[in-house]
């Protein structure tokens, strides 16, 4: 807590419990911080601030109320900088690494935690806020500055000296990691997503090299030196770069063997070649898991101590993550939603499947419709049957998704639809036979459906526990 006057030169001697951007989480003690978003003006909400216990208002432009107001010029860029008084400048005691690419942030940035261990390194992204002492879920992958520097004062005070957190391209697109300075920048890949958000690829290419502007210039950047990009991305970096891939690298991609428990890969680093079985499946995760050393490299471990620590990286939840209830056939969750983490999913199921590929996905609502058509067409291509549903449709109507998905498969007939993704789940587990594996696809762990009316609780994983448990 603060004093109004020890964050402002002002005579108020309000005491400040905690800063706000929405109105209706305000309490008592707040500071509401008068943000301008993508839709909402937040001087309009201040009565209802005030209502909900806000004692002190930073606003841009005149606003009537009874509480202290501080006039600023820009209230999004005052934000971060007001977070970063009021927490104690939490970001100059933490070493800050931040991952972006479409597919592999969330692993990578849970690799280096657990390599490093979570007594040092904390966790922020999709699978919310991790430490050694706490783990909960947050509302966006990368918060606004409110929440952000709340976290890391956490993570402080948690005893960590590093956090490895996620970088998505809307937050580097929306400024929302304005004035964080990152000591390690790591690129996994940019395919195509958020063109909903983006409108094209190439805005969403800028939205991600916009990490690299945030890269102190002691730091040091980490490409994927096989990415379409990486040229790009050389070009705008001004820090040092190491580089991971099959090519000719800091740390290179020799050989990766799939079995059905484990990825065998080879690794040359320095003229020297390292042999590494991991729990992670797929050569896509031999990419994950490469970034994630070159971290450690950077941070002073040696290359022996890194691969006797690979033991230690969880399988997460929702990500190739295989569910064993008993069944005489596989079941798999995973988080694919863009037609490059399909193609990429595949190519490991098709390495260690022993009969059919059953899978149940669909699309999200609200986002890109261009990628609909390809999605569709690798997920029936690499299937032997596919059950079509709902993947947060939000106001679109999912028998039109589906048709969009069948846009490039019109010949096709391994397929039908089942609107409601529940019943598709079940449909899909009843018609599984002995060494099947059925894929159910596009929301892995979350933990809500996004509908019109708003989001309802939903989680793929508990549909499929409670068919087996309950009487079918």
């Amino acid at each position: 807590m603060k004093k109004l006057n020890e964050l402002y030169d002002c005579p108020y001697e309000t005491m400040i419990k905690d800063i706000k951007i929405n109105s209706k989480e305000c309490e008592e003690g707040d500071l509401f911080v008068c943000t301008m978003g993508v839709t909402a003006d937040r001087h309009e909400f201040v009565a209802d601030a005030v209502s909900h216990g806000a004692v002190a208002v930073v606003a841009s432009r005149k606003v009537e109320t009874s509480v202290p107001v501080i006039y600023v010029e820009d209230t999004n860029k005052e934000l971060t900088l007001l977070a970063k008084r009021f927490f104690d400048h939490p970001e100059e005691k933490l070493k800050i690494i931040g991952v972006t690419g479409t597919n592999g942030k969330t692993t990578v940035a849970s690799i280096i935690q657990d390599l490093m261990g979570r007594d040092i390194c904390g966790y922020m992204g999709t699978n919310g806020i991790i430490s050694h002492n706490f783990q909960e879920p947050i509302i966006n992958t990368c918060p606004d500055a409110d929440r952000l520097y709340k976290y890391m004062d956490r993570f402080v005070k948690s005893g960590n000296r590093y956090l490895s957190m996620e970088a998505s391209s809307e937050a580097l697109f929306r400024n929302r990691l304005w004035g964080v300075t990152f000591d390690v920048t790591i690129f996994t890949n940019i395919t195509e997503d958020h063109l909903n958000i983006h409108k094209t690829k190439e805005n969403y290419v800028a939205a991600k090299l916009k990490l690299l502007s945030l890269l102190s210039p002691k730091g040091v950047a980490i490409l994927n030196i096989d990415d379409e990009n990486y040229e790009k991305e050389v070009s705008v970096c001004k820090s040092e770069i190491m580089t991971y891939g099959k090519k000719e690298s800091t740390l290179q991609i020799v050989s990766c063997e799939q079995t059905p428990s484990c990825t065998k890969i080879e690794y040359r680093y320095q003229g020297k070649t390292y042999l590494v079985e991991s729990k992670l499946l797929g050569e896509f995760n031999a990419y994950n898991l490469a970034a994630a050393i070159l971290t450690l490299i950077h941070y002073g471990y040696s290359m022996e101590e890194i691969v006797s620590r690979v033991k230690n990286i969880r399988v997460l939840p929702g990500r190739l993550e295989f569910l064993d209830f008993g069944q005489n056939y596989s079941i798999l969750l995973d988080y694919a939603h863009t037609p490059d983490a399909f193609k990429k999913l595949y190519e490991v199921l098709d390495k260690i499947k022993k009969n059919r590929i059953i899978t149940v996905t669909g699309s999200a609502g609200g986002r890109e419709k261009e990628k609909r058509g390809l999605m569709g067409k690798i997920v029936l291509d690499h299937s032997d049957y596919v059950i079509f549903t709902m993947d947060d449709p939000r106001t679109e109507d999912v028998d039109t998704i589906i048709d969009e998905l069948l846009t490039l498969s019109k010949d096709k007939k391994n397929y039908e639809r089942c609107p409601d993704r529940k019943e598709a789940i079940a449909r899909a587990l009843s018609i599984a036979e002995k060494d099947d594996i059925v894929l159910i696809a596009g929301k892995g762990r979350d933990n809500y459906m996004a509908l019109a009316s708003g989001y309802v609780p939903y989680c793929d994983y508990d549909v499929i526990a409670d068919y087996f448990t309950s009487d079918k």
